[in-house]
């Protein structure tokens, strides 16, 4: 197989790290994502990796629940950060040379985002996993792994999810729900589909960032993605 794409955000959900288990880390899944992220980089791909904390806390929730919502989304990006710590650990067991790098200052335990500094562990071959989302509240995880794919010039966002692409309804609830083989943005804003919030769809819209939407489950389907093999949705520009 060959990739389609020269660099790639790897977007997963925190959902995607539990397995089987209600809440946290399951670490045989985090092993097997580890082993293919290994695998696009030795095809030669340079890659981010953006994981969420839904997991771990979901920021959302608890604000409209009544917290704080600048308290719910700073412990929801810390949240992100734990996620991301337990990557980097399978990565390394791995040998890929890995680093963490997060909006939010957590100096002890990883980089502070810098752009420079990201673009250069990229060009010497590093992974680098972004957390923190952005640093500030009222941004969703998908609109911060959007921005770092512009950051970085990344070529597509390889969303991971728990359907096999983009469905005109939600495929749990409606047995008779249609999926796209491709769609363009302003489809996805016309009809209002789920997949994306807003602001992340206009940002890969006007920096030409095609957006893959997989299922995570198989053994694999990051692999498979990146080579645009298997059941997915691709999401990007039309003309």
């Amino acid at each position: 197989m060959q990739p389609a794409y020269k660099r790639v955000l790897i977007k997963i959900s925190g959902e995607g790290l539990m397995g089987s288990k209600p809440f946290g880390v399951d670490n045989v899944v985090v092993s097997k994502i580890a082993k293919q992220i290994k695998d696009i980089r030795n095809m030669g791909v340079d890659v981010c990796v953006v994981v969420g904390g839904g997991n771990i806390f979901r920021g959302a929730k608890e604000a409209a629940s009544g917290m704080n919502r600048n308290i719910a989304d700073q412990v929801g990006m810390m949240a992100t950060v734990i996620n991301a710590l337990f990557l980097q650990d399978a990565l390394q067991k791995q040998n890929v040379k890995t680093v963490v790098m997060s909006g939010l200052r957590v100096p002890q335990a990883c980089e502070t985002y810098i752009y420079r500094k990201a673009v250069k562990h990229l060009d010497n071959g590093k992974v680098i996993i972004f957390a923190g989302g952005t640093g500030s509240p009222y941004f969703t995880t998908d609109t911060g792994a959007t921005l770092r794919a512009c950051e970085m010039g990344c070529d597509a966002i390889l969303k991971s999810t728990q359907v096999d692409g983009v469905y005109d309804s939600d495929p749990k609830q409606n047995p008779n729900a249609v999926r796209f083989d491709e769609i363009s943005f302003e489809e996805v804003v016309q009809k209002q589909l789920k997949v994306m919030d807003l602001t992340a769809v206009t940002l890969a819209k006007e920096n030409n960032i095609s957006v893959v939407v997989f299922e995570q489950k198989s053994e694999n389907s990051i692999v498979d993605a990146v080579c645009l093999q298997g059941k997915f949705t691709i999401i990007k520009n039309r003309g």
